[in-house]
Formats: C-alpha cells, structure tokens, sequence
C-alpha cells in the first residue's frame, strides 16, 4: 500500500480521519447515554435532544432521532450564515452519526437508583458532546448555537448549554412531574460540566502577574526553561512609591508548578497572581476552538 503522508492529500485524509473518529465515538457515548440511562428513567436531556425527548414521552409513536434530525433544520441554517463552512460541513455529518446512534445504539445500563443513574448520564453524555466539539465539527443542535455564542461573544460552551436549558426543564416540569426535572437538573449540571473540561479544561491556560525585586533572573528562566514569552510591566507601589518591574506571562495548566518552582527558587517571597482564561489568542499559546 502506498504511503499516503507522501502525497498532498495524506496529511488531508489524516485529519479528516481523525475528525470522522471523534465524531464516531462522541455520537455513541450518547447514544448510550441516551437510550441506557434517559429514556428507560424517563429523564428528559437538554437542548435539541431534551425537546425530542419531551415530544417521544407525550407521542411514544414519535422515534427520538426523527425528532431530534427534524429539530435541527433551522439550527443548521443559522451555522451556515454564522459559522464556518468547514464546521457546517462536519456538523452535518454528525448530526447524522448522532441520529443514528440514538437510532440504532440499543443497551441496557444495570443500574437503578436515580441519583446514580443522573450522575453516570451526565458523566457520559457531557464526555461525548465534549469529544464531538474537540473535532472541527458538532452533532447539531445547541452545539451550534453554542459556537456562535463562544465565538461572537466569548460565553463558554457549557453556559450557553445550561442557559438554554431552562427552557426545558421548565416544560419537562410542567408536563410531568417535579421529581423528574430535579433528576433531570442533576444530569444537565454534570453534563455542562464535563464539556467545559473536555472542550477547554485540558487546554487551559492561565495568565501569571509576578512581582519580585529579581525579575531580571525570573524572566529569562520563564523565556528559556518554559518557552513562553514574558511582558515586563512598568509599576509603582502604591505604599513605598517605588518604581519596579512587572513580570506577566500566559502558561498552559501544566506549567503553573514549573512556574512556581522558578519563582520560588529565585525569590521566595514574590508576589504572584495566577487567573484563569476563558480564551488566549496568540502564536503557540492560543487555545481558541478550532471552529
């Protein structure tokens, strides 16, 4: 068999080989999710999904993934004006794979308290639509409004997905019983959660303020040992009125303690702020969706 990396369309098919595979598994983790844990507990999901799960339990003769495809018509359309057609490409693939894996996935999920069966549907739903939002891609629904949110207004994944499900889990409440929706905020809860640390939680980075009179042997360890690159910052203190320097730099999670280590090693008793980042944009050090 020829070496496909040796042609143009090698590195191509790698990528698109790649994406097609999260999709696959992100698609049947719900699909678990799904018809194991939700329907059998009649727990309602959220967004597109909780909408199609709504209308099955009140016409039991309405399949879920009928619904849920014929839900996404007006979605998709938005992605088409709002996001790129790479994404709107992938996202249509997805859906399908979402559909049938909601369609086809039949299993059978051993386990009977609620509580338990809520936290164990969220942990699985949230790990697969986060695996599916890591491709180029989404499964439709509120994945798309989500992105448009994330990218025209910085408001991350899992809020987007939360916010919009009040929505229904106020219906699912009206509809059926109280009990049921609480079960159901549990499950959506953990579900958000997990996307966020799918989506961004392994590629976070953290923005670093140092304040040390030895920011001159500071600096050159972060440039040389951790490779990212160092502002320095004119500042005065506001008691002492002294002029001194301001060391900031941007870090992935994984550099925080090698950072500290230097820090520490040159100056035990600096000053130093570590915050979290919703987005970084930048050579090397950009973590933004690649949507």
């Amino acid at each position: 068999m020829p070496d496909l990396s040796r042609f143009s369309g090698g590195p191509v098919l790698k990528n698109v080989g790649g994406n097609l595979a999260l999709l696959v598994l992100g698609s049947l983790l719900c699909g678990v999710a799904i018809n194991g844990i939700l329907i059998p507990h009649r727990f309602v999901s959220g967004g597109v999904t909780g909408v199609a799960l709504v209308i099955h339990y009140l016409l039991p003769s309405l399949p879920v993934a009928a619904l849920y495809l014929a839900a996404n018509v007006p979605l998709f359309l938005a992605g088409w004006f709002f996001i790129s057609r790479r994404f709107f490409l992938y996202s249509i693939v997805g859906m399908v794979l979402f559909t049938a894996a909601v369609a086809w996935v039949d299993v059978d999920v051993p386990i009977q308290d609620r509580l338990l069966a809520a936290l164990l549907a969220g942990l699985i739903q949230g790990t697969g639509s986060g695996i599916i939002l890591r491709s180029m891609g989404s499964a439709g629904g509120t994945d798309i409004l989500s992105v448009i949110l994330l990218q025209r207004f910085s408001i991350r994944l899992g809020t987007t997905v939360l916010a919009f499900n009040v929505v229904v889990l106020s219906s699912a409440a009206a509809l059926f019983t109280l009990e049921d929706a609480l079960y159901t905020l549990i499950f959506l809860y953990v579900s958000t959660a997990i996307v966020d640390v799918v989506v961004t939680g392994l590629s976070q980075r953290k923005s670093v303020f140092i304040i040390s009179p030895q920011w001159e042997a500071i600096s050159p360890r972060i440039l040389g040992e951790l490779r990212r690159g160092v502002t320095i910052l004119h500042g005065q203190g506001g008691y002492s009125e002294r002029e001194q320097r301001i060391l900031y730099t941007v870090v992935s999670f994984r550099e925080v303690a090698p950072l500290k280590r230097i820090v520490r090693s040159e100056d035990p008793d600096a000053f130093v702020v570590v915050s979290d980042t919703t987005e970084v944009m930048g050579h090397r050090i950009g973590n933004q969706p690649h949507w």
